[in-house]
């Protein structure tokens, strides 16, 4: 069992991606494969949702370089913050440096399986190794989902709402939504983990871009 104690750690991440108001530049649909990571956000915490690092890595997209004033609008993320980033590999790099300096980390989570699903795509297509990739994964939103028995309004806004708690800080920034995430995970059912932790075989790849949460 990869987590036994409420104090253990577990990193929480959210991606933010390349974005446009309607299709890609070249017309096409949005997807996995069309978006680009400029994000990765960290929050290392435990089930208390105690805060013990944070880190935001920025990526530059190398595919589609030039930001969409949607994608700058939603994430607040610059095109010179990306212009002035490394390219995916160094990024996943660096944040294995990171990991590897913190308290040893299980397990990692994220609102959905988007992150898993999209860090999985970019990094096979840019020849990455993230050390997050050889970890088992937590769907956070569905351990929410199952917790609260939440069908409908399940949006990270929407959760934080059910448990009387504001945003903190600005949405759809990586570590920003990372660090709200974290604080849901005290009112978790944490009994349910053995059930809905994914281990890095059983990635299931989600199609579908989600920009919201």
């Amino acid at each position: 069992m990869p987590m036994q104690e409420s104090n253990s750690p577990i990193l929480v991440v959210d991606l933010e991606a390349t974005c446009w108001a309607a299709g890609t530049p070249e017309g096409a649909a949005q997807s996995i494969q069309s978006m680009e990571i400029i994000e990765i956000g960290c929050v290392l915490t435990n089930r208390l949702g105690t805060v013990l690092d944070t880190r935001s890595f920025i990526v530059r997209p190398e595919r589609q370089p030039i930001l969409s004033a949607f994608c700058i609008a939603l994430t607040q993320i610059t095109q010179a913050m990306v212009d002035n980033a490394p390219p995916l590999k160094e990024a996943i790099d660096q944040m294995n440096a990171w990991l590897e300096s913190t308290e040893t980390v299980a397990i990692w989570g994220s609102w959905g399986n988007y992150d898993l699903n999209q860090l999985t795509a970019q990094c096979a297509l840019n020849s990455a190794g993230s050390q997050l990739l050889s970890l088992p994964h937590l769907n956070l939103k569905k351990l929410w989902r199952r917790t609260t028995r939440q069908r409908k309004k399940t949006s990270l806004a929407h959760a934080l709402a059910h448990h009387e708690l504001e945003f903190d800080g600005q949405p759809h920034r990586g570590v920003d939504d990372a660090r709200n995430i974290a604080r849901l995970l005290p009112f978790l059912d944490w009994s349910l983990l053995d059930e809905l932790l994914s281990q890095p075989t059983d990635t299931a790849t989600h199609n579908t871009p989600q920009t919201s949460r």
